[in-house]
């Protein structure tokens, strides 16, 4: 499990995110729903080990985590997709996915089967340049990459924004069948409401930098998640 406890952040002297507190469970999908400017990003970037935040403790498996930088995060075994996918557009969709070796020891680094069979294209596509990719294609690769480290939680920024209906459809069953695994943490920003009230467990919504109302999904409905968005 993670646990995020009172975590505050700041850009120079912006305050940007205020005390939020929420658990993130293994094998359960959580999602954070906000609208645009609320922090949401800022609070991957903290957990991720990309941004320092000000105060507070996240602690995975027991074991606190407070201020790793975003190698020290991933070797811990917290992976990040990142909103716009960040993919090495000139380098080939299998010198892509190795760049994950890079917080492995050394008899770690393959790419498991598991990978290819949650996203079969990119076997197909494996000599390809990452830039060549669709976006759909390209959104895949960057939840794969982040698959190689074999993360205890994995951090998903966006990943239907910008993509076609078809990839969205695989995307959720590939986290529907991460969850199914029982192995990690889930942690989902997703502003498309059909999609995170599919793929969630439960959710944690934000307002102005803080965590205002948590909700389990088999205790709400699509509407209170709309109606929640738009207060």
């Amino acid at each position: 499990m993670l646990e995020v406890n009172k975590v505050s952040l700041k850009y120079g002297q912006s305050p940007i995110l205020h005390d939020v507190s929420f658990t993130a469970p293994v094998g359960q999908v959580t999602t954070i729903m906000g609208t645009n400017g609320v922090g949401k990003t800022s609070l991957l970037r903290a957990l991720s080990g990309r941004h320092p935040y000000t105060t507070g403790d996240i602690t995975l498996d027991g074991e606190a985590l407070n201020h790793v930088s975003a190698v020290q995060a991933a070797r811990k075994g917290i992976a990040y997709v990142p909103q716009g996918r960040e993919v090495f557009p000139m380098m080939s969709v299998a010198e892509n996915l190795e760049t994950g070796f890079a917080c492995l020891p050394k008899g770690d680094r393959s790419v498991p089967d598991r990978v290819f069979d949650l996203f079969p294209v990119l076997l197909e596509m494996k000599d390809r340049r990452g830039g060549d990719l669709s976006g759909g294609q390209q959104q895949q690769l960057a939840i794969a990459r982040a698959l190689i480290t074999g993360p205890k939680v994995l951090l998903l920024d966006e990943p239907t924004e910008g993509i076609q209906p078809n990839v969205i459809q695989q995307i959720g069953r590939a986290i529907a069948q991460l969850r199914d695994r029982g192995d990690m943490a889930i942690v989902l920003v997703e502003q498309n409401v059909d999609f995170a009230f599919r793929a969630a467990d439960h959710f944690v919504m934000m307002k102005r930098g803080e965590v205002w109302r948590k909700m389990q999904k088999d205790k709400c409905t699509r509407q209170d998640i709309i109606d929640s968005l738009a207060l």
